[in-house]
């Protein structure tokens, strides 16, 4: 018989908990099973694909990815989690509205059967946040795209339109780059 816990978090901005689990539950299961989370894809189930991926705000680290099928809940015990449910703004009506993320992915038709999308959509959540705090230089906008997400698997786009969608959002809000110093010299 599996050792339980008391499981508590926030996950979307709700405290959730606590709830009498299986110790070795995975988060996706809980998400899915348990939440009627569902926009958090399991696909390789092994971490290696990062469809599933999921962010954990940290007050001291930042803001990060972690894969859902691999990662139990007892490691995200009392932490703070957002699933891409949990990615969309609210209007004034508290009406979910697209981010900027979401938005550019519609715009760039970033996907075709969509199923690695969340994972995409959560890691760029996390680079522009990151940016948000330490903008970069504009040259070094495309290195950060591709660190960001090179994890990820897609095998119906070719991952152009996701780059391209990243990388716009990036370069059209203020303050995630800061001025190129290479070109500012050469303009001088």
């Amino acid at each position: 018989m599996a050792e339980r816990i008391n499981f508590s978090a926030t996950i979307n901005g709700q405290k959730v908990g606590p709830m009498n689990l299986p110790q070795d539950l995975m988060m996706i299961e809980l998400l899915q099973e348990y939440l009627n989370l569902t926009g958090t894809r399991l696909s390789c189930g092994q971490g290696v694909c990062s469809a599933c991926r999921i962010i954990v705000d940290d007050p001291v680290r930042g803001s990060y990815t972690v894969p859902a099928c691999v990662t139990g809940i007892a490691w995200l015990n009392g932490k703070s989690v957002r699933t891409i449910e949990g990615i969309a703004e609210q209007d004034d009506q508290g009406s979910p509205l697209p981010s900027a993320i979401q938005k550019a992915f519609l715009e760039h038709f970033s996907f075709q059967c969509s199923y690695c999308t969340p994972g995409f959509v959560n890691a760029a959540t996390v680079l522009v946040e990151q940016l948000e705090g330490s903008p970069i230089p504009a040259d070094k906008v495309e290195d950060a795209v591709l660190e960001a997400l090179d994890a990820h698997i897609c095998r119906c786009t070719g991952y152009v339109r996701y780059y391209q969608a990243v990388r716009d959002v990036i370069l059209k809000t203020p303050g995630l780059t800061t001025e190129n110093p290479a070109a500012t010299e050469r303009a001088s």
